[in-house]
């Protein structure tokens, strides 16, 4: 028997009758009389006999129950799953994150999405471009959101965000405006590492300039030149969701000279994602247009 028989043959045993079964199945009454007469003939006997009182199933067909009563609750269990699986429930994803894309982005983007999807889970690692570059290559992770820099080949790129670095400075320096490089320069800038994504800028930058900071710090968490400045140990350039952190304790001001950088979702090119997955990266783009705006 096809399924098509089997439905058919399920919705007359349910309505009592063919005229029934038409209007459970939304179809014609004379295409059910024509699938159940099919079946019939593969079969090579009737499914029910008719009689004045309506259709009554026959032995044979009676016989059959218990295996159609099985396939339709295991296709009732294929469609609950569908659904599930639509919204993103019962589905595990993995993340990988800058670190100050994981405090400032991920941390609402993770409540935003247990809220809508309850059945779903996450699990979320932080770590440095080429740590998150490294497991996308090994499988170990669904995608990636971090600052933007040069990929290999198997990873894809997507930029979903765009913005200019800014200077921290302590709460009681002079300056009221933009700040030059040369000042902060001047006023011990601490360095990002050059093998850093925001880092590589700042050093492009600087020696477009003809500039060379004093400091002799190099540092790679963008959080910790934030806590240095806050300590007096000098200024500093982040990103714009690394200052916000800092906006109530550091003075924040834009720089003159133009740091580009980008926030981009990393995934492999071979691994299509999820339906959570794909809602994780909706609640993504959605949190950094709120916090843009």
């Amino acid at each position: 028997m096809r399924l098509r028989h089997i439905e058919v043959f399920q919705a007359v045993l349910q309505a009592g009758s063919v005229s029934g079964a038409a209007r459970l199945l939304n179809v014609s009454q004379p295409n059910v009389s024509r699938v159940l007469n099919h079946a019939e003939q593969q079969l090579g006997f009737a499914l029910f006999e008719r009689s004045p009182q309506g259709l009554i199933v026959t032995p044979e067909g009676r016989r059959l129950l218990p295996e159609v009563e099985a396939l339709f609750s295991h296709i009732q269990a294929i469609s609950v799953l569908a659904g599930q699986l639509r919204q993103g429930e019962g589905q595990h994803v993995r993340i990988g994150s800058a670190h100050a894309l994981g405090h400032s982005v991920m941390a609402p983007v993770l409540v935003d999405f247990r809220r809508q999807i309850p059945g779903g889970s996450v699990e979320l690692v932080t770590g440095h471009f080429n740590t998150l570059s490294q497991d996308l290559l090994q499988y170990k992770m669904d995608f990636a959101l971090a600052f933007g820099e040069q990929v290999p080949s198997e990873l894809v790129s997507e930029s979903i965000y765009q913005s200019n670095m800014v200077a921290l400075l302590p709460p009681d320096s002079p300056p009221e405006g933009p700040v030059s490089l040369s000042w902060l320069c001047d006023n011990d800038l601490l360095m990002l590492q050059q093998q850093d994504p925001l880092g590589q800028v700042l050093g492009r930058v600087l020696r477009e300039n003809n500039l060379t900071p004093h400091s002799p710090l190099h540092i790679k968490t963008y959080s910790v030149i934030a806590d240095l400045v806050l300590a007096g140990g000098g200024v500093g350039v982040v990103d714009t969701f690394t200052a916000r952190r800092y906006a109530h304790q550091l003075k924040i001001l834009p720089v003159v000279e133009a740091l580009p950088f980008e926030v981009v979702l990393l995934s492999r090119r071979d691994q299509p994602s999820s339906q959570a997955a794909l809602k994780l990266k909706q609640l993504i783009r959605h949190t950094l247009w709120e916090l843009e705006g």
